[in-house]
Protein backbone atom coordinates (compact mmCIF):
# COMPACT_ATOMS: atom_id res chain seq x y z
CA UNK A 1 0.00 0.00 0.00
CA UNK A 2 1.27 3.42 -1.24
CA UNK A 3 1.25 5.46 2.07
CA UNK A 4 0.83 9.05 0.52
CA UNK A 5 -1.05 12.54 1.63
CA UNK A 6 -2.70 14.04 -1.55
CA UNK A 7 -3.25 17.89 -0.26
CA UNK A 8 -5.89 20.04 -1.48
CA UNK A 9 -8.29 17.21 -3.80
CA UNK A 10 -10.89 19.11 -5.78
CA UNK A 11 -13.99 19.36 -4.15
CA UNK A 12 -17.88 19.30 -4.68
CA UNK A 13 -19.16 23.57 -3.68
CA UNK A 14 -20.19 23.13 -0.12
CA UNK A 15 -23.46 24.56 -0.55
CA UNK A 16 -24.47 21.88 -2.41
CA UNK A 17 -23.39 19.06 -0.42
CA UNK A 18 -25.32 20.74 2.90
CA UNK A 19 -28.57 21.00 0.43
CA UNK A 20 -28.23 17.13 -0.49
CA UNK A 21 -27.79 16.72 3.32
CA UNK A 22 -31.12 18.68 3.80
CA UNK A 23 -32.89 16.34 1.37
CA UNK A 24 -31.75 13.62 3.42
CA UNK A 25 -30.42 9.71 2.82
CA UNK A 26 -34.15 8.34 1.79
CA UNK A 27 -34.41 10.89 -0.89
CA UNK A 28 -31.11 11.15 -2.39
CA UNK A 29 -30.59 7.62 -2.37
CA UNK A 30 -34.08 6.15 -4.40
CA UNK A 31 -33.51 9.99 -6.13
CA UNK A 32 -30.42 8.54 -7.63
CA UNK A 33 -31.65 5.37 -8.64
CA UNK A 34 -31.05 3.14 -5.09
CA UNK A 35 -27.39 3.88 -5.32
CA UNK A 36 -24.75 4.84 -3.28
CA UNK A 37 -25.83 3.68 0.13
CA UNK A 38 -23.30 2.68 2.44
CA UNK A 39 -25.78 -0.38 3.71
CA UNK A 40 -27.21 -0.19 7.27
CA UNK A 41 -24.01 -1.53 9.23
CA UNK A 42 -23.39 2.50 9.19
CA UNK A 43 -25.34 3.76 12.28
CA UNK A 44 -25.14 6.87 13.95
CA UNK A 45 -23.49 7.25 17.59
CA UNK A 46 -26.22 9.44 18.76
CA UNK A 47 -29.78 10.12 16.64
CA UNK A 48 -30.83 13.25 15.29
CA UNK A 49 -27.57 14.66 13.40
CA UNK A 50 -28.23 15.27 9.83
CA UNK A 51 -25.46 16.41 7.70
CA UNK A 52 -23.98 16.82 3.85
CA UNK A 53 -20.33 17.40 3.31
CA UNK A 54 -17.41 17.17 1.07
CA UNK A 55 -15.41 13.82 2.07
CA UNK A 56 -11.32 14.13 3.43
CA UNK A 57 -10.75 10.02 3.32
CA UNK A 58 -8.48 8.16 5.57
CA UNK A 59 -6.98 4.71 5.21
CA UNK A 60 -5.63 3.49 8.84
CA UNK A 61 -4.36 0.00 10.22
CA UNK A 62 -6.72 -1.77 12.14
CA UNK A 63 -6.37 -0.59 15.98
CA UNK A 64 -4.04 2.17 14.75
CA UNK A 65 -5.45 5.86 14.05
CA UNK A 66 -2.03 7.49 13.06
CA UNK A 67 -3.58 8.45 9.67
CA UNK A 68 -6.30 9.93 11.32
CA UNK A 69 -4.20 12.70 13.02
CA UNK A 70 -2.57 13.19 10.07
CA UNK A 71 -6.08 13.70 8.17
CA UNK A 72 -7.43 16.09 10.88
CA UNK A 73 -4.47 19.08 9.16
CA UNK A 74 -6.25 18.28 5.83
CA UNK A 75 -9.70 19.16 6.79
CA UNK A 76 -11.64 22.51 6.13
CA UNK A 77 -14.95 23.68 6.84
CA UNK A 78 -17.37 21.97 5.10
CA UNK A 79 -15.82 18.36 5.21
CA UNK A 80 -16.85 15.41 6.62
CA UNK A 81 -13.73 13.18 7.68
CA UNK A 82 -14.50 9.26 6.33
CA UNK A 83 -12.03 6.71 7.39
CA UNK A 84 -11.57 2.87 6.76
CA UNK A 85 -9.24 0.10 7.67
CA UNK A 86 -7.27 -1.89 5.30
CA UNK A 87 -9.24 -5.15 7.02
CA UNK A 88 -11.76 -5.10 9.43
CA UNK A 89 -11.82 -3.63 12.71
CA UNK A 90 -14.64 -2.65 15.07
CA UNK A 91 -12.01 -0.33 17.82
CA UNK A 92 -12.94 2.56 18.85
CA UNK A 93 -10.32 4.42 16.15
CA UNK A 94 -12.15 8.10 17.40
CA UNK A 95 -13.86 9.81 20.07
CA UNK A 96 -14.17 13.03 21.84
CA UNK A 97 -10.73 14.56 21.05
CA UNK A 98 -10.29 14.44 17.51
CA UNK A 99 -14.09 15.24 17.63
CA UNK A 100 -13.26 18.74 19.51
CA UNK A 101 -9.78 19.17 16.97
CA UNK A 102 -12.27 18.65 13.73
CA UNK A 103 -15.44 21.01 15.76
CA UNK A 104 -12.92 23.58 15.31
CA UNK A 105 -11.77 23.47 11.72
CA UNK A 106 -15.68 23.48 10.67
CA UNK A 107 -16.02 19.43 9.95
CA UNK A 108 -19.40 18.42 9.97
CA UNK A 109 -19.12 14.59 11.28
CA UNK A 110 -17.20 11.78 10.86
CA UNK A 111 -17.90 8.14 9.36
CA UNK A 112 -16.04 5.12 9.97
CA UNK A 113 -15.41 1.73 8.90
CA UNK A 114 -14.67 0.82 12.54
CA UNK A 115 -15.65 1.69 16.04
CA UNK A 116 -16.42 4.93 17.61
CA UNK A 117 -16.28 5.74 21.42
CA UNK A 118 -17.27 8.68 23.66
CA UNK A 119 -20.43 8.27 22.42
CA UNK A 120 -21.87 10.42 25.80
CA UNK A 121 -19.43 13.21 24.88
CA UNK A 122 -20.21 13.11 21.52
CA UNK A 123 -24.25 13.32 21.90
CA UNK A 124 -23.39 16.66 24.55
CA UNK A 125 -20.60 18.19 22.08
CA UNK A 126 -23.78 17.45 18.81
CA UNK A 127 -20.68 16.20 16.95
CA UNK A 128 -22.02 13.74 14.40
CA UNK A 129 -21.01 10.45 13.69
CA UNK A 130 -21.12 7.51 11.83
CA UNK A 131 -19.63 3.76 12.54
CA UNK A 132 -20.07 -0.22 11.74
CA UNK A 133 -19.53 -0.16 15.91
CA UNK A 134 -19.49 1.53 19.32
CA UNK A 135 -16.31 0.18 20.99
CA UNK A 136 -14.06 1.19 23.86
CA UNK A 137 -11.35 -0.91 22.44
CA UNK A 138 -8.36 2.04 21.81
CA UNK A 139 -5.70 2.41 19.28
CA UNK A 140 -2.20 3.03 18.80
CA UNK A 141 -0.53 4.98 16.59
CA UNK A 142 2.39 3.00 14.81
CA UNK A 143 1.71 2.38 11.15
CA UNK A 144 1.38 4.44 8.13
CA UNK A 145 -1.44 4.57 5.77
CA UNK A 146 -3.01 7.51 3.54
CA UNK A 147 -5.08 10.31 3.30
CA UNK A 148 -7.27 11.54 0.53
CA UNK A 149 -7.19 8.61 -1.50
CA UNK A 150 -10.62 6.36 -2.72
CA UNK A 151 -10.91 4.36 -0.16
CA UNK A 152 -14.10 1.48 0.19
CA UNK A 153 -16.80 1.65 2.95
CA UNK A 154 -19.86 -0.45 2.22
CA UNK A 155 -19.06 -1.55 -1.43
CA UNK A 156 -19.18 1.81 -2.05
CA UNK A 157 -16.41 3.70 -3.12
CA UNK A 158 -15.88 7.02 -1.78
CA UNK A 159 -13.50 9.83 -3.69
CA UNK A 160 -12.08 12.38 -1.55
CA UNK A 161 -14.34 15.77 -2.54
CA UNK A 162 -17.31 13.17 -3.19
CA UNK A 163 -20.30 14.23 -1.15
CA UNK A 164 -21.31 12.68 2.24
CA UNK A 165 -25.13 12.10 3.13
CA UNK A 166 -25.83 10.94 6.45
CA UNK A 167 -28.89 10.76 9.14
CA UNK A 168 -30.63 8.27 11.03
CA UNK A 169 -31.34 6.31 8.04
CA UNK A 170 -27.52 5.58 7.18
CA UNK A 171 -25.09 7.28 5.16
CA UNK A 172 -24.56 8.02 1.54
CA UNK A 173 -21.87 8.98 -1.34
CA UNK A 174 -22.61 11.44 -3.98
CA UNK A 175 -19.82 11.79 -6.45
CA UNK A 176 -18.65 14.70 -6.97
CA UNK A 177 -19.97 15.08 -10.87
CA UNK A 178 -23.25 13.61 -10.36
CA UNK A 179 -23.94 16.55 -7.94
CA UNK A 180 -25.91 18.69 -9.91
CA UNK A 181 -28.37 15.47 -10.92
CA UNK A 182 -28.74 14.72 -7.37
CA UNK A 183 -30.09 17.96 -6.59
CA UNK A 184 -32.51 18.36 -9.80
CA UNK A 185 -33.35 14.69 -8.51
CA UNK A 186 -34.00 15.15 -5.19
CA UNK A 187 -35.79 18.32 -5.23
CA UNK A 188 -38.42 16.58 -8.14
CA UNK A 189 -38.68 13.77 -5.32
CA UNK A 190 -39.40 15.83 -2.53
CA UNK A 191 -41.96 17.52 -4.96
CA UNK A 192 -43.83 14.43 -5.73
CA UNK A 193 -43.72 13.08 -2.16
CA UNK A 194 -45.56 16.72 -0.70
CA UNK A 195 -48.30 16.22 -3.01
CA UNK A 196 -48.49 12.32 -2.31
CA UNK A 197 -48.75 13.10 1.03
CA UNK A 198 -51.38 15.92 0.72
CA UNK A 199 -53.31 13.39 -0.99
CA UNK A 200 -53.19 10.54 1.83
CA UNK A 201 -53.69 13.10 3.91
CA UNK A 202 -57.62 13.83 1.82
CA UNK A 203 -57.95 9.76 2.16
CA UNK A 204 -56.63 8.39 -1.49
CA UNK A 205 -55.10 5.12 -1.33
CA UNK A 206 -51.86 4.44 -2.68
CA UNK A 207 -52.90 1.66 -4.68
CA UNK A 208 -55.05 4.39 -6.95
CA UNK A 209 -52.51 6.77 -6.66
CA UNK A 210 -49.82 4.60 -7.78
CA UNK A 211 -51.63 2.54 -10.33
CA UNK A 212 -51.13 -0.55 -8.68
CA UNK A 213 -55.13 -1.56 -8.73
CA UNK A 214 -54.95 -2.25 -12.09
CA UNK A 215 -51.84 -4.81 -11.79
CA UNK A 216 -53.13 -6.95 -8.83
CA UNK A 217 -54.59 -9.02 -11.46
CA UNK A 218 -51.15 -9.26 -12.96
CA UNK A 219 -49.71 -9.90 -9.64
CA UNK A 220 -51.68 -12.89 -9.32
CA UNK A 221 -53.85 -11.38 -6.62
CA UNK A 222 -57.71 -12.29 -5.88
CA UNK A 223 -60.10 -10.75 -3.81
CA UNK A 224 -61.79 -13.64 -1.63
CA UNK A 225 -64.65 -13.17 0.83
CA UNK A 226 -63.93 -14.72 4.48
CA UNK A 227 -66.60 -17.33 3.90
CA UNK A 228 -64.80 -18.46 0.56
CA UNK A 229 -61.27 -18.20 1.59
CA UNK A 230 -62.65 -20.44 5.03
CA UNK A 231 -64.37 -22.86 2.26
CA UNK A 232 -61.16 -23.46 0.03
CA UNK A 233 -58.87 -24.19 2.72
CA UNK A 234 -61.35 -27.25 3.95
Amino acid sequence: MRTVVVTDPPRADVGDAERLGGYGVATVHEALGRVGYLGPEFRPAWPGARIGGTAVTALCWPGDNLMIHVAVEQCRPGDVLVVATNSPSTDGLFGELFATALTKRGVRGVVLASGVRDVAELREMGFPAWSRAVSAQGSVKATAGSVNVPIVLGGQTVHPGDVIVADDDGVMVVPRADVPRALTAAQARTDKETASRAAFEQGQLGLDRYGLRDKLHEFGIEYVSYDEYVKGER
